[in-house]
């Protein structure tokens, strides 16, 4: 009788395993689903974060397509002043030329291009603005008094407009006093050509110098990421890196601004 059980208790394991394989396969197929639910969840944030990128790089890049080309057009615009500069000089050569060297033919034309470009410097680009008056307010002084004669005179409004030439094309940093927040105060300002100009205060904040219907004027930076940009263009000029990409705040002309 005893082999009999053995045979009978070895048929029933035999059936019991039969039956628990499926609930294992089942039992796997759900831990796959949830799986592939949770994959495909991830795909889905990972798409959208894709159309995302690509929404914010599309606005980005036209954001920096409109830039150059105001950056285009005031540059344009700076290089027409210099070769109004160019042809005010060789007019000047020829009028002197035709007019002889006699201080009293000579002094009415140097005083009126004084007063011209007084007028420039005044209403131009905001760079050391002051001290480029004063030296033609110490240039008429002079005349006035007979310090100095026409003919030299005339030499040094050359030297003044050739000098106005050498800082439309320089891109470096300066110290001058700025108007800012109703006061006069010193700064740092990187200077790019004459198309934009950023400052630094001595504790380290950063601005720029925009153009409006009413003037140029020196107003902060908020954005923490704008500060950093310019803090980076410092540090460039500074190293004398004086080409390159760098991505600023816009300082160009802003149109339609009534304030």
């Amino acid at each position: 009788m005893t082999p009999l059980r053995l045979t009978v208790a070895v048929a029933v394991l035999g059936t019991a395993g039969l039956f628990s394989a499926p609930a294992a396969f089942a039992q796997a197929d759900g831990t796959l689903a949830e799986r592939l639910i949770t994959l495909r969840g991830q795909v889905d944030e990972l798409q959208s974060e894709l159309d995302l990128r690509r929404e914010e790089h599309k606005n980005r890049m036209a954001y920096l397509t409109a830039q150059l080309a105001d950056l285009e057009a005031n540059r344009d615009r700076e290089q027409l002043r210099v070769s109004q500069l160019e042809t005010d000089l060789e007019e000047m050569r020829v009028e002197i030329s035709e007019a002889g060297v006699s201080s009293g033919s000579l002094t009415p034309f140097l005083k009126n291009q004084i007063v011209a470009l007084r007028e420039q410097v005044r209403t131009g680009f905001p760079f050391k603005v002051q001290e480029r008056l004063s030296v033609l307010e110490e240039l008429e002084t002079q005349l006035d008094n007979g310090v100095i004669s026409a003919q030299r005179g005339v030499n040094r409004l050359w030297a003044f407009i050739e000098d106005e030439f050498r800082i439309s094309r320089e891109n470096a940093i300066y110290s001058q006093s700025i108007a800012l927040d109703g006061e006069n105060v010193l700064v740092d300002v990187a200077k790019l050509g004459n198309v934009m100009m950023y400052f630094r205060t001595r504790d380290l904040q950063y601005g720029r110098a925009v153009q409006t219907p009413q003037g140029w004027r020196f107003e902060r930076l908020d954005s923490a990421q704008d500060q950093e940009r310019v803090a980076r263009l410092f540090d460039s000029l500074r190293k004398q890196i004086r080409q390159g990409y760098f991505e600023l705040p816009e300082a160009l002309p802003l149109k339609g601004d009534a304030s």
